[in-house]
């Protein structure tokens, strides 16, 4: 009889993308997805550690699945917060049966025989960290396209020094995957329809510059549409702007398959607040880079983030940030306040920022983004772009544009029954806030 396993993944897209492969292993092992937890003999959380609100969702995932074990269940915490706090993720929940980590998630078979009582089948090691470009090109073993867009992860790591950021920490430092593999598995997606892939990484502007190269990610561009030119779009996220370079712009100008769209996480925009950062104060520089972007792709669509509340943030400081969010009229935008996590320079910062004024000055930012995405939008309306559907329901169809990345963007709405994964040209008939309406076109 085929053992089932339950497979719950929590946080960023890079966490779903070694859920993806974890599960693919099990099944090339002989056991059975499935999609109830009363069913399985293995539960399985893939946690997020990232920050403080990510963890008390991991721990709450985690319990309820241990509350309702059945007799003969096992259940086993994976993925970051079981790297960084293994130990306690099991003191915390003592109903989890075992822990296994970001850096040995290929060990995944395994771990589950041993957990359910059965011997190790085929060739398969005992669970231990396998070296980094081994776990690199496991994720490409077989790849399920889990509808018509798909992320692709090229790295996985991060060497960037900010002082605010747990993931080194948890994930060790930059390990990009052999372009090979990352050709393969694009070719494994498109086969299957997949319409858009997405590249990430921590910071996929940092790709191959821990094997020398100051251009991997252009290359990699290059190489994956040259294997798969029938790819409507290729998008990037997670920028650094310090990594974008000449010939990346080209990259993205001269292909058209590639989306006119960069996520730049920014952080702040006052030198003061980068430098306590340890990010780049070099603020002149993104405006430039912006100046830059715009004028090679005058309809490209940016994305980025900023941190409020960082300790020791003036009046001054936070001004400057309004006025620089202003200033360059991003598409979109995502603020966060601070969140001082363990083991990072930042925790011990001094001049911490109260949390009531922390949370006045992420409404503020908020509100003047709001009228800004209304704004952007609107410039819209009156264009046919190309819509990706994605769902369907009463007479209404819900996709994406180019300008919106899975999860985090906005949709568009068109009044008529279109069919899930089919890229569609719609005209744009009314802006919101976030959002876009819009008629299918003939």
């Amino acid at each position: 009889m085929r053992r089932r396993f339950y497979l719950l993944s929590l946080g960023c897209p890079k966490n779903a993308v070694d859920a993806e492969a974890m599960g693919t292993l099990l099944e090339g092992a002989g056991w059975r997805k499935t999609e109830r937890p009363d069913r399985a003999d293995l539960l399985i959380v893939n946690t997020c550690g990232f920050i403080a609100p990510a963890r008390e969702e991991s721990y709450a995932a985690l319990r309820d699945l241990a509350e309702a074990k059945r007799q003969g269940q096992r259940l086993l915490a994976a993925g970051c917060l079981s790297q960084r706090y293994g130990a306690q993720v099991q003191r915390v929940v003592p109903g989890v049966d075992g822990v296994i980590g970001t850096r040995e998630w290929a060990d995944i078979v395994p771990c589950a025989e041993r957990l359910l009582g059965v011997e190790p089948a085929g060739t398969q090691r005992d669970a231990a960290v396998r070296p980094a470009d081994e776990v690199s090109v496991i994720t490409s073993a077989r790849r399920e396209a889990p509808g018509p867009s798909a992320y692709l992860k090229i790295a996985d790591g991060c060497s960037a020094p900010c002082a605010f950021c747990a993931i080194p920490l948890i994930k060790g430092p930059q390990r990009s995957k052999p372009r090979a593999a990352i050709v393969e598995e694009a070719r494994q997606l498109v086969a299957q329809r997949v319409q858009e892939i997405i590249l990430i990484a921590q910071d996929t502007t940092a790709y191959g510059r821990d094997l020398g190269e100051e251009d991997g990610l252009a290359v990699c561009i290059e190489d994956v549409l040259a294997a798969v030119p029938e790819l409507k779009w290729l998008r990037l996220m997670y920028s650094y702007p310090q990594h974008i370079t000449a010939r990346l712009i080209e990259s993205m100008v001269v292909h058209p398959q590639v989306c006119h769209y960069l996520d730049l996480p920014l952080q702040h925009a006052h030198p003061a607040t980068l430098r306590r950062m340890r990010r780049s104060p070099d603020v002149e520089g993104v405006r430039r880079l912006i100046a830059d972007l715009r004028a090679a792709m005058p309809d490209v669509a940016l994305r980025t983030t900023f941190i409020v509340g960082y300790p020791g943030e003036t009046d001054e400081e936070f001004t400057s940030l309004l006025e620089f969010m202003t200033e360059m009229t991003f598409d979109k935008v995502g603020v966060f306040p601070f969140s001082a996590e363990e083991g990072t320079q930042a925790a011990s910062l001094p001049d911490p920022i109260p949390h009531e004024l922390a949370q006045e000055r992420f409404a503020r930012a908020m509100e003047l983004q709001r009228d800004i995405s209304l704004s952007r939008n609107q410039s819209q309306v009156g264009r046919t772009l190309d819509v990706l559907i994605e769902g369907a329901d009463q007479g209404v169809s819900v996709g994406r544009t180019y300008r919106d990345a899975p999860e985090i963007d906005g949709y568009v709405f068109v009044d008529d029954d279109l069919a899930v994964g089919q890229m569609v040209p719609v005209r744009i008939l009314q802006a919101l806030d976030y959002d876009l309406q819009g008629e299918a076109m003939p």
